[in-house]
């Protein structure tokens, strides 16, 4: 336990990796963010591409759900045109994620002779 204490987390700022934030929202269902790559100086770096992330929530019974996903688009207005499909293609895609996960959970309850295990822990046992 010590020894997690005393390693040191690096807070280097990778100087070939930055990127301008920008959101732009509807104030309803839509949050698109553009990543615009600079260098450390600030000047937009014109080698690296612009990224488009889309954003919005899910509501569940346990509260919102937040769905991202990188939007393929060169420019603002094709990201807002295509922040639809790719909020749909990430919400069928934790769909799946969690489906994967009750299956998982599912087999593991199992037991090695093929009958369901109780799931009530009796102290002793």
């Amino acid at each position: 336990m010590a020894e997690e204490r005393n390693q040191t987390i690096d807070f280097t700022v990778d100087r070939q990796n930055l990127y301008l934030e920008e959101t732009f929202t509807d104030l309803k269902v839509a949050s698109i963010r553009r990543l615009t790559p600079v260098n450390s100086d600030g000047s937009v770096d014109k080698t690296r591409k612009t990224i488009f992330v889309g954003e919005t929530n899910l509501m569940t019974a346990a509260g919102p759900l937040p769905v991202q996903a990188m939007i393929p688009a060169k420019q603002l207005q094709q990201a807002i045109k295509r922040f639809p499909e790719a909020m749909q293609a990430a919400v069928e895609k934790l769909a799946d994620e969690v489906q994967k996960m009750r299956q998982k959970e599912q087999s593991q309850i199992i037991a090695p002779t093929g009958k369901e295990q109780s799931r009530i822990i009796v102290p002793g046992r």
